[in-house]
This record gives structure tokens, C-alpha cells and sequence, in this order.
């Protein structure tokens, strides 16, 4: 299930083909691997805050990072982001902060959401970052009908939506992937396939396990890519966003990767799934991977390494701190975003909410 990916840096971090991709810097690959070990600090960190019962719930990234940030890496200034569940390391890369982050998660008074959406779910409409739904796959043709807007406006923007291998055994990955295909619109379908639907692994939901033949399927181009390699996700993201924006079509891309941790903070996966599945994908995991290759190459080294965790963890500490004192959301916001006016009968019954 993994030999017939597309890679550029094996796990060892030693290059398969010639050269990293065209047009990336050392500079680019530092920043790669900076923020895909930003995001694996933050996750861990938030983690132990749901075990301290600081925040009620949590969706770990843990062993997917490379996916998430190899992918937000080749994102135009344009383009827009339709997420699943473990993407909020691009809304980072996007520019949301770790403290609006820390309050959608704490549904504060700070929150954006202003309390109303579930943790990990949060919003940023400045980066283009559109707020996921928790049912499974719906995502999916919100950003086919969003690339079509786009496509009929004239809109130079192509359109990134996330799903996981589960999401493929829902109708609305395939009505979204057909008019995809039939109308050409220039989103790129990204998979996520990290082997587990929460509980249900890949071999138990379908007969064919290689989900870029969906893709196939349907008439859209379809890659098969190493989901653990950045410099793979990135390239491949890449000429799929540049090709929709050119108005040559859709892309589904299978990213191959693996989920290290539960599907979120609320199960346990050691009671669906063998412990010793996990170890083989250790030796894969894409923050090593790249952080091997920058080592041998000489772009970095532990003292860059400590000074780079040290700043992060004291970024993230500052953001808990300040979050934590925010208060919940005002009784009024019941109401906001919902009426333009506050209607008479809400007013005539008087009290603090209006």
C-alpha cells in the first residue's frame, strides 16, 4: 500500500529523483520543517491541556504533519481552504494565531466562532481557512461548489479541500467528485488517507484500497503521493493548484499517511487497532525525515533545533496564559450574526440579553 507513491525523500531523508523540487530555497526548507515541528509541539501541547480538562476535546495531527504543511506550503495568496479535521497547522501558515486557536478550542468570549462551533473547528476568514462541519465528507462539495463560484466570476483562485480515507465511502465525495470532473472546476480534492475512519481501518470500507482510482473514476487527474514526505506534498500541490488556476481541471491527490495517535482526544485507539501497527510508521514519520535531510546538507543542527523549540513553546505558553483569562462569551451574542435587528418580542421581554 505504500511502495507505488510518489516520493522525493525517502524515510531515511536521502533524495529518490535528482533534486528538490523546482523554485524551493534552503530557506523554504527550513521554514518547511519549522512549521511542521511548530505544529507537532502545539499539538502535543494541546493534548495534555484536553488530559488537564483545560479544554474539553481535541483532534491530534500527530504523524500527519507533512500532509498538512507540504500542502499549505504550495497555497497561492488566492486560494482557498475547505479543512477537515487536522489542517490547523495551514491556518497557522494562513496567519491565525495560536491565541484565536486556543479560544475557538476554549470557545471564549475571544472566540470567533463566538463559542457556537465544536473544538477544532475554527474559522479564518482572512487567510481563507472556512470553517469545517463535523459531518463526514460534507466539506467536500462546499469546496467543488466554492471552485465553481470562483471558475464563473473569473476568479484567478483555485480551491483545496481536505478529507480522509472515510470520507470516500460517502455519497457526497462522489456527487462532489463528478462535478468535479464534468464541469472542470479548478479545485484540487485532497485525501488524507491515514488508514483509520476513527474506528474502521481502510481494508474494512472498501474492496479497493487505492483511492486515487476513485479520482480516476470520475475523469480527474489522480496522484498517488507519500503523504510523509513534504517535499512530495509540496510539489505535487503544487502543479494541481497551478493547473486548476490555469483552468486545466481538477486533481485528486491520495497523500499515504498514517495516524499516529486516536482519531481525537475522545477515544482510545488501542482498543480498535494492534499497538504494534503503528511501529513501521515510526520510521516513516516526516518531521525526521526532513529534519535528516537538512542535517546532512548542513542547513541545520540541535543548537537551531533548542532555539526553535524554546521559542514555540514560549509562544504557545504566552497564548494558554492569555486565553485562559478571557471570559466566556457575553449572553448577547446569542444573537448576533442570527438577527440584523433584535426583534421586538426579544426586546419587550427585557433582561441582559438584549
Amino acid at each position: 500500500m505504500y511502495d507505488d507513491c510518489y516520493q522525493i525523500l525517502d524515510p531515511q531523508g536521502q533524495l529518490v529523483g535528482e533534486a528538490i523540487p523546482e523554485g524551493l530555497t534552503s530557506e523554504d526548507l527550513i521554514s518547511l520543517y519549522t512549521w511542521m515541528s511548530t505544529v507537532r509541539l502545539f499539538d502535543r501541547r494541546m493534548v495534555n491541556l484536553q488530559r488537564q480538562g483545560r479544554i474539553a476535546f481535541y483532534g491530534p495531527i500527530q504523524g500527519q504533519e507533512g500532509a498538512v504543511v507540504g500542502a499549505g506550503y504550495a497555497l497561492g495568496d488566492q486560494d482557498w481552504v475547505f479543512p477537515a479535521l487536522r489542517e490547523q497547522g495551514i491556518a497557522f501558515m494562513q496567519g491565525l494565531t495560536f491565541f484565536d486557536y486556543i479560544c475557538q478550542l476554549m470557545g471564549n468570549e475571544s472566540d470567533h466562532c463566538k463559542g457556537r462551533q465544536m473544538p477544532c473547528h475554527p474559522t479564518f476568514r482572512e487567510g481563507r481557512y472556512v470553517s469545517m462541519s463535523s459531518v463526514i465528507a460534507t466539506q467536500v462539495p462546499h469546496a467543488v461548489g466554492a471552485a465553481m463560484a470562483a471558475q464563473y466570476r473569473g476568479d484567478d483562485a483555485a480551491v483545496l479541500g481536505f478529507f480522509g480515507d472515510g470520507a470516500t465511502s460517502e455519497g457526497d465525495f462522489h456527487a462532489a467528485a463528478n462535478f468535479a470532473g464534468v464541469f472542470k472546476a479548478p479545485v484540487v480534492l485532497f485525501c488524507q488517507n491515514n488508514h483509520w475512519a476513527i474506528t474502521v481501518p481502510v481494508s474494512k470500507q472498501m474492496r479497493n484500497t487505492r483511492i486515487v482510482d476513485k479520482g480516476e473514476a470520475y475523469g480527474l487527474r489522480s496522484v498517488r503521493i507519500d503523504g510523509n514526505d513534504a517535499l512530495a506534498v509540496f510539489e505535487t500541490t503544487r502543479d494541481a493548484l497551478g493547473r486548476a488556476r490555469a483552468g486545466e481541471g481538477p486533481t485528486l491527490i491520495e497523500a499515504v499517511t498514517y495516524r499516529m495517535l486516536g482519531h481525537t482526544t475522545s477515544d482510545d485507539p488501542n482498543s480498535y487497532r494492534d499497538p504494534a501497527e503503528v511501529e513501521p510508521w515510526k520510521a516513516r514519520d516526516p518531521i525526521d525525515r526532513m529534519r535528516l535531510y537538512l542535517d546532512r546538507e548542513g542547513h541545520w543542527g540541535e543548537e537551531l533545533q533548542q532555539e526553535m523549540e524554546t521559542r514555540v513553546r514560549d509562544e504557545i505558553d504566552d497564548a494558554i496564559r492569555r486565553a485562559e483569562e478571557v471570559g466566556p462569551p457575553l449572553p448577547a451574542t446569542l444573537f448576533e450574526d442570527v438577527f440584523e435587528t433584535i426583534p421586538s418580542h426579544l426586546i419587550d421581554q427585557g433582561g441582559p440579553y438584549v
